[in-house]
């Protein structure tokens, strides 16, 4: 399986995996997940596969039938992915199953802050772009939503056409291929930080890199590598 669907995974499942490792396999899958934060922070490709290696092996003590288990086959991370799908949705998993009382929060409000502080939809076009939600909707499909605590929703400016509140079709194809409704701050993530597939931000190559260039980067990532 591919490393956003573990990722995922072991989020959806991560407050009951302290109940279900001993200390030793804990200690050994918060190990792997700061070497992954650091590595993806840092854009190191190898470094990247190898933490995600070490996070199979920790996680290898789950019984076959736990839900996380199924995502654990380690031949799909034995070369490098172009980049990880969230340094923050790790810094939420180091958060969660790391017993430290310091660090992962300050880890999970640096990767955040850095993606809260891209360039955003004014109110004005924040309403334009709310206008175009269908009957019923919960909000326009396809696009990133940001939560910002005291300040409401933010949708990355890059994601519209310029001066518009007109999502990107490229965006939005993206979007759902890196399950951004699942997601949204590893998607953001995987626009707004340096990408070794792509040699640069997805976000700063729309409309220069043919649109099927940046669909192929972030396909090869959800599948895998």
């Amino acid at each position: 399986m591919n490393p956003t669907d573990l990722l995922v995974s072991l989020k959806e499942n991560a407050r009951l995996l302290p109940g279900e490792l001993d200390e030793e396999s804990r200690r050994k899958v918060v190990a792997a997940l700061r070497l992954l934060y650091d590595e993806t922070v840092a854009g190191r490709v190898p470094g990247t596969a190898r933490a995600l290696r070490r996070l199979v092996r920790a996680l290898a003590v789950l019984p076959p039938g736990h839900p996380v288990a199924e995502h654990l086959d380690g031949r799909r991370y034995a070369t490098g992915t172009p980049s990880v799908p969230s340094a923050a949705l790790v810094a939420d998993l180091i958060g969660i199953l790391d017993e430290a009382p310091a660090g992962p929060e300050e880890l999970r409000r640096s990767a955040r802050a850095r993606l809260l502080a891209a360039p955003a939809l004014s109110p004005r076009e924040h309403a334009g772009l709310l206008a175009r939600v269908p009957d019923g909707g919960p909000e326009p499909p396809g696009v990133i939503r940001l939560n910002d605590p005291g300040n409401g929703p933010r949708y990355p400016r890059f994601q519209f056409r310029p001066g518009t509140a007109e999502p990107l079709p490229v965006v939005r194809r993206i979007n759902e291929l890196l399950r951004a409704d699942r997601d949204p701050w590893g998607a953001a993530d995987w626009w707004l930080g340096g990408n070794a597939w792509l040699r640069g931000v997805p976000a700063e190559l729309l409309g220069t890199l043919p649109d099927e260039d940046l669909v192929e980067a972030a396909a090869e990532l959800v599948e895998g590598g």
